[in-house]
């Protein structure tokens, strides 16, 4: 198979991770380059509150990460995420190859807390509201 540009999305325990954030990335980077896997791009990307919990956490910080890796290695990466006491969810999509640079450079200089609070309503909606009957 040829080396493909995916896109790693990693909830991590925030807890763990803002005790020790350098450790945390390299925990993930290490399950990533074991699996001849070539890190391109990373960041911290936010950290929430959940929508429910996740193996009792009500509170979860993501990582994002682009690397390059054979789509054969994806089956070990995503079992070793699994068997981590860090990551309590993973999701890895496959990046088109006309998109990798545009994505890759737009995460690394969006800053998602200030998109959001830029963007004016939580959900990204930016249309007027109509008003109340009653207002």
């Amino acid at each position: 198979m040829a080396v493909q540009t995916y896109e790693g999305m990693f909830l991590l325990d925030s807890t763990k991770a803002a005790a020790a954030w350098d450790d945390t990335v390299k925990h993930v980077h290490d399950i990533l380059t074991k699996h001849s896997s070539e890190i391109v791009a990373s960041r911290q990307w936010d950290e929430r509150r959940l929508a429910y919990a996740v193996e009792g956490h009500k509170k979860g910080t993501y990582l994002l990460t682009y690397f390059k890796t054979d789509g054969s290695h994806l089956k070990e990466i995503v079992a070793d995420c699994h068997l981590s006491d860090l990551i309590l969810r993973e999701l890895i999509l496959k990046v088109p190859t006309k998109l990798e640079e545009h994505l890759v450079n737009q995460a690394m200089t969006s800053n998602p807390n200030v998109d959001a609070e830029e963007g004016g309503d939580e959900d990204g909606d930016d249309r007027p509201r109509r008003r109340r009957r009653d207002d």
